[in-house]
């Protein structure tokens, strides 16, 4: 067994650190290329969003997309965490409960 010393705990980080206007600009033409290659090759993609600037983040890309290909890109969530961003006719039907007879 390995003796561990000198090892001190690091406060919990309540919130993520904002990312300074550059890299917020580079995450976001990142976002660009690898979601718009993805939905422009199967119709939709799902992304990781949990907090509030990260689904204002993706927003922000799916309206971008619009702009650039003339085409609607939609954003759904899909729960609490991931957000889908597709083009029509890759909506996801809403789900109905069996009807009990």
């Amino acid at each position: 067994m390995r003796d561990l010393y000198n090892i001190r705990l690091r406060p919990a980080e309540d919130t993520a650190t904002p990312l300074t206007d550059e890299e917020e600009q580079r995450f976001r033409a990142l976002l660009f290329s690898e979601l718009g290659n993805k939905i422009a090759d199967q119709g939709y993609a799902r992304f990781p969003a949990y907090t509030p600037e990260d689904r204002r983040r993706l927003v922000d890309v799916a309206h971008r997309l619009t702009a650039h290909w003339g085409q609607q890109v939609f954003v759904e969530a899909e729960d609490r965490t991931r957000l889908r961003l597709c083009l029509a006719g890759y909506e996801v039907l809403p789900k109905t409960l069996p009807v009990d007879s």
